[in-house]
């Protein structure tokens, strides 16, 4: 069995038998994955301090990398799929795109206290399907130059535009009951908004371009590839703001209206983009930022904990609880968000003020549990088996022209 039919699988086994002996299933994607949603469980509810330092921007560029490599799996793996089998896999992605996009748009309207990604993710799902054809190479160098090209692309458009009313925006329901708002919501979505897909773009195609090799034969190297994107990305930034003159510029720009502190606050964690007031920003690289650096240290960041998960994964049985949140990572994602609105601003806030892990430590022992119970006798998780035989639906049609066509071809060739 092919890595390709991993994503395609049902899932880990109830018996002892090794996952990925049984299914194929790359176990250790699962447990990156599970990683991106539990550190995204802390961006959410750790207002501060080095675990909302260590999580803020890479859990969600993990997951966008790991969604890269899902799509790659999803439309052949290491060899792209051709012919009707590539439309059927094309309308697979397409139909998980419009799910995922309107399930944002609905989370959104619902006033859940995070940027919701969802939404962003069905664009990005949807550009994917253009590059489904293209192997390992042309997506990695694509992903290396939309991770310098596309941050200054949107800068100079951005500075061209009145500055967004509202930062960290995320699009709901009510944008698209007007022409207005449909706008407003087009421009969020590609260039201002919380996850701007032209600045996001990278780490889908770096996704992909991963999904399309030997994942299992790469792992050691794929560690050490990513430790170095990750110090390339982060340390060329931090000589440029701090010892070549790029935070010392900002300072002077703002003196007497911003101080210093505040200044740092604001380049170590932004809310999508960068101001566009000077093209120094652009030599920063803190949490969604979406400037090269931030791009490039943030995929050898994923890069590096793909790896380490791949490498990892043998021992499945005592990670079985995170390869079970990875697996039921959108259910696990909704119910969170889902969690913290139930839970209200007032009482929200005043758990992280005053117990500011506490809260995270109970949605992380949950998620583990009720995943690995889910996962062991149920299989699928909820929001997973819906978007599974949604978009599986469609494409039932298209296979089975391929096969009657095969049959036939096959027949004529006999007689």
């Amino acid at each position: 069995m092919t890595e390709s039919t991993a994503s395609s699988t049902t899932g880990l086994p109830t018996t002892a038998q090794p996952a990925a002996a049984r299914t194929g299933r790359l176990v250790g994607l699962d447990m990156a994955r599970g990683l991106a949603v539990l550190g995204m469980f802390a961006a959410h509810t750790v207002p501060s301090g080095w675990l909302h330092t260590l999580v803020s921007g890479r859990s969600a560029a993990l997951f966008a990398v790991l969604a890269g490599v899902s799509i790659a799996l999803l439309s052949g793996g290491t060899e792209p799929h051709t012919g009707r089998r590539r439309s059927a896999s094309a309308v697979r992605i397409a139909v998980r795109a419009v799910v995922l996009f309107v399930l944002g748009l609905a989370l959104t309207s619902m006033q859940v206290p995070a940027m919701v990604i969802l939404a962003f993710y069905g664009v990005l799902f949807l550009l994917a399907i253009p590059l489904l054809p293209l192997r390992a190479t042309p997506l990695a160098v694509l992903a290396g130059a939309l991770a310098v090209l596309a941050p200054l692309v949107s800068f100079l458009i951005r500075s061209r535009l009145a500055a967004p009313s509202v930062l960290g925006y995320a699009p709901d329901l009510a944008d698209f009951t007007s022409l207005d708002g449909v706008a407003h919501a087009f421009r969020a979505l590609v260039l201002t908004g919380a996850y701007p897909v032209l600045t996001w773009l990278p780490f889908l195609v770096a996704g992909m371009a991963l999904g399309r090799l030997g994942l299992r034969g790469i792992r050691s190297r794929l560690v050490m590839i990513g430790a170095g994107l990750a110090l390339l990305g982060y340390g060329v930034s931090w000589l440029a703001m701090n010892v070549l003159g790029g935070f010392e510029r900002l300072v002077a720009l703002y003196e007497g209206t911003i101080p210093p502190r505040a200044l740092e606050s604001l380049l170590a964690s932004s809310l999508g983009t960068v101001p566009t007031k000077d093209p120094v920003y652009l030599l920063s690289a803190g949490a969604h930022s979406g400037t090269p650096f931030e791009i490039i240290g943030a995929t050898g960041a994923a890069l590096a904990v793909i790896g380490l998960c791949l490498l990892a994964e043998r021992p499945h049985a005592v990670l079985f609880p995170l390869a079970s949140v990875g697996a039921l990572a959108l259910t696990c994602y909704v119910g969170h968000l889902l969690v913290l609105r139930a839970l209200g601003p007032e009482t929200l806030a005043r758990l992280m003020g005053e117990h500011p892990r506490t809260l995270w430590l109970v949605l992380v022992v949950g998620a583990l549990l009720c995943s690995a119970l889910w996962r062991r006798f149920l299989g699928r998780g909820p929001l997973e088996w819906a978007l599974h035989h949604l978009a599986a639906a469609p494409t039932r049609a298209l296979v089975r022209d391929e096969r009657r066509e095969a049959n036939g071809a096959e027949k004529s060739t006999s007689e």
